[in-house]
């Protein structure tokens, strides 16, 4: 497996694709894998390839070899990276602030009613815990 290395905070949007797919399979998987996955029109096979040793080598999946075959996984799991990723959004963002930045989504975008139930629901159970 491959050494524990700091992973950068965000993806590229090619890297993000890649790794969405990486997380959906949920196991093992070769470069293949990922490539049939891969939406239409799918880039090229090599390209697909670089993009997965680019992971390997900034932290976001692991290999075992076996022979000149490489299995990938990934190194940490979708939610771990949302999670860095938003907190690097709020604190980049919005000072550090959940509210400035709920004010900002719903000044952009109609929230339903239901939408904001949910988003009471969600903060008073953190509440709760």
């Amino acid at each position: 497996m491959a050494e524990n290395r700091e992973r950068p905070q965000e993806l590229t949007r090619a890297e993000l694709e890649i790794m969405q797919i990486a997380w959906k399979l949920d196991r093992e998987f070769i470069v293949r894998d990922i490539y049939n996955e891969m939406p239409e029109p799918k880039p090229a096979y090599n390209t697909v390839s670089t993009f997965v040793r680019i992971l390997d080598s900034k932290g976001f999946l692991t290999h075992k070899s076996y022979g000149h075959v490489n299995v990938y996984l990934p190194a940490l799991s979708k939610s771990d990276y949302t999670g860095t990723f938003m907190q690097g959004v709020l604190n980049s963002f919005f000072d550090g602030s959940i509210s400035r930045m709920v004010t900002f989504f719903s000044a952009r975008k109609d929230i339903s009613i239901k939408e904001a139930d949910e988003i009471l629901k969600v903060l008073n159970q953190s509440k709760k815990s």
